[in-house]
């Protein structure tokens, strides 16, 4: 259950609803920050998620990260530290409520320069952790948060005092209860720091035959060392993680570019389309074919739907 409103609360919440008025993804003029909207419980969708911190205003939404499922609400926060292939769903929404939620871009080269003024100490590298964990928002997160969309108002203060209310955040979530995740993507010689790196190279490469030894020879790492702290932090193993993005990318090539089955697969990476077709299938429950089409006729029945809504008006 999402807990009760306070006005602090509320004001996130009509924030929020004036700047993503209708259902969808929404940039704002502050780089790194977006409003999201939805009014119903969606069918499961995929994308990737880089290093942010996620605030839900209204709603419910939950992440699946390998074999990890993640859920929260409006009383919670999800930060992410690497870049991560997700499915997500919302499941908690409707018109009268709908889900609302505010994602915040984080810069990791900023993490560094506040960790001795914040008066936390790096320490040894901490042990390697998930990339991706939920947990409570504080008052003070919170009305830093707001205080950051209230700059959408005001666009001539945003240069002067965006770098400070992010300054905000950042030192927010360093004294927070996952102050280590941050710390570990600062510094270079973590496990974390590494990971990333590999995952950076596996999204620009995705297409590419991965050789594991390559790979962890990229990252400084050995081949057990990289194996195992890519599983602890990604909840997968690198193998799992290219097909993920290959498979991601293919759909969206089929869904926005129109291609074909066979000219996505091949295009991702893939030399066999039986084999295509059958991991396809595993990640999003349908085959190529099958899947593309329903989420088109699902498209086409919401635009159909918002035609006659606007008609009646």
């Amino acid at each position: 259950m999402t807990a009760s409103r306070t006005p602090r609360s509320q004001e996130l919440i009509d924030l929020i609803a004036r700047f993503a008025k209708e259902d969808g993804d929404h940039a704002t003029a502050i780089p790194g920050v977006s409003v999201h909207r939805r009014s119903d419980t969606g069918t499961k969708a995929c994308g990737a998620y880089r290093p942010s911190l996620a605030l839900i205003a209204q709603g419910a939404k939950q992440v699946m990260l390998g074999d990890d499922t993640y859920r929260y609400n409006g009383a919670d926060y999800l930060l992410t530290s690497i870049d991560l292939p997700v499915t997500t769903q919302i499941v908690e929404a409707s018109q009268q409520k709908p889900y609302l939620s505010v994602t915040f871009g984080i810069d990791t080269t900023r993490i560094a320069g506040l960790l001795g003024r914040a008066g936390v100490q790096t320490g040894a590298p901490a042990p390697a952790a998930r990339g991706m964990t939920v947990s409570s928002v504080t008052p003070d997160l919170e009305d830093a948060a707001i205080r950051l969309l209230r700059l959408l108002d005001r666009p001539d203060d945003i240069p002067v005092l965006l770098p400070l209310i992010e300054q905000e955040i950042i030192y927010r979530l360093l004294t927070g209860p996952h102050s280590a995740r941050l710390r570990q993507m600062a510094v270079t010689e973590s496990q974390s720091h590494q990971i990333g790196r590999a995952c950076v190279w596996l999204k620009e490469h995705y297409a590419l035959p991965l050789k594991i030894e390559d790979l962890a020879s990229r990252v400084s790492m050995s081949v057990s060392s990289l194996h195992h702290h890519f599983k602890a932090i990604t909840a997968m193993s690198p193998m799992q993680y290219q097909k993920q993005l290959r498979l991601q990318e293919a759909r969206r090539l089929m869904l926005e570019d129109m291609l074909d089955a066979g000219s996505a697969g091949h295009q991702v990476g893939y030399e066999s389309q039986s084999q295509f077709s059958r991991e396809y299938a595993r990640q999003f429950g349908e085959p190529p074919l099958r899947d593309v089409g329903r989420v088109r006729r699902s498209l086409m029945d919401r635009l159909t739907g918002g035609m006659e809504v606007m008609s009646e008006g």
